[in-house]
């Protein structure tokens, strides 16, 4: 698991890494240094305003501690922090050529908007030279724009940029109420109404929402989990099936409430592209292993071959099925036997049976 995307750490990545080391996880997890956290830690607490000479210096500061603890890369949320300019960006981002890590971030806005958002990001891989993650396009350029959005990002690919995107199996994105992805607009952006908003947690969990409750929340329950039932199946299809693309869950949960991507994503992916033969089993395995060990340079991962860490899936490919549901979200799947962790059972029959065999993973 490769947290702290979308520029959000819960807390500084160096601890956070000792503390897995010290008391072990069910899974092993590496962590991506938060743009956003920094820059809340560093004083910059308004998402819509610049960001001061002094108050760089500190965050390029905390960032290269990150980098420095093991982090693979620095995200960004620059949907959610729309005060970060062009210098903010480059400056953070060029901490990343020590060691070639990576760049991704949710892009600063979708829909219409999408390729502006993207070409920022590329464009930053390309001045500093940088491996770079465009994260869960599916959501972002899912109303229209993918087939054009993928030709743009593969020409930039042709000609030497490591980019490659990610997605989930979902036609549904998912974010707080109060975040600047329901900003005035956002209707209009998405074509829809309010009632494209259903509640994940809280008084109104399950329903859709209306302008009243929409006003309330944003005010009073702002950290409130939402699905914006919004994006086009087709254009989620065509990116989940594009050679360019890994899957990744995006998921945020609350106590256990939020997107059903967080429990159900891969075995979703399985059920619903590979087992139907929208994908070969060859190429959905990578799209959910290897791709993505290659991309943060776990050379150890993400396969079965001779010296490879024994970190093994086995599972019934005609049971594999997610369970998970936007009323049910955290359910576990079907069909996972055995997951082997360094040689060790982790998971036995669908069941956690040892949940301290996981440790961080550092770059």
């Amino acid at each position: 698991m490769i947290g702290g995307n979308c520029g959000i750490n819960v807390l500084d990545p160096a601890r956070y890494l000792e503390l897995v080391d010290q008391k072990g996880l069910p899974v092993h997890v590496g962590l991506m240094a938060g743009h956003t956290f920094m820059r809340e830690k560093a004083g910059c607490r308004d998402k819509y305003a610049g960001i001061s000479e002094v108050q760089l210096e500190t965050v390029k500061g905390y960032l290269q501690e990150s980098l420095d603890a093991g982090c693979f890369g620095i995200s960004y949320g620059i949907r959610y922090v729309p005060g970060i300019d062009r210098r903010e960006l480059h400056e953070t981002a060029a901490l990343c050529k020590q060691d070639d890590r990576i760049i991704s971030a949710h892009v600063r806005d979708d829909a219409e908007y999408i390729f502006e958002s993207v070409l920022e990001l590329l464009e930053a891989g390309e001045a500093h030279g940088l491996p770079v993650e465009v994260s869960h396009i599916g959501s972002m350029g899912g109303y229209g724009q993918m087939r054009e959005l993928l030709a743009m990002i593969d020409a930039r690919r042709a000609n030497g940029l490591r980019v490659s995107c990610d997605c989930y199996p979902y036609y549904a994105f998912s974010t707080r109420i109060g975040e600047t992805t329901y900003d005035e607009g956002f209707l209009e952006r998405y074509q829809s109404d309010y009632s494209c908003i259903e509640l994940c947690e809280g008084p109104y969990k399950g329903q859709r929402c209306t302008k009243e409750i929409f006003d309330e929340l944003r005010v009073h329950a702002p950290r409130t989990i939402t699905v914006g039932h919004v994006m086009k199946p087709e254009d989620v299809d065509m990116a989940l099936l594009h050679p360019g693309v890994m899957v990744a869950s995006d998921g945020l949960m609350d106590a256990g409430q939020g997107h059903p991507r967080a429990a159900g994503t891969f075995p979703r992916f399985f059920n619903q592209y590979v087992s139907t033969g929208r994908i070969s089993l060859h190429e959905g395995i990578a799209k959910m292993t290897s791709m993505q060990a290659e991309k943060l340079g776990l050379r150890q991962k993400g396969r079965l071959n001779a010296g490879a860490d024994a970190d093994i899936v086995i599972f019934d490919p005609a049971a594999m099925k997610d369970q998970a549901t936007f009323q049910e979200p955290a359910a576990g799947p079907s069909g996972i036997r055995y997951v082997l962790i360094g040689g060790e059972t982790a998971v036995e029959n669908g069941v956690i049976v040892n949940h301290k065999l996981g440790r961080a993973l550092r770059k």
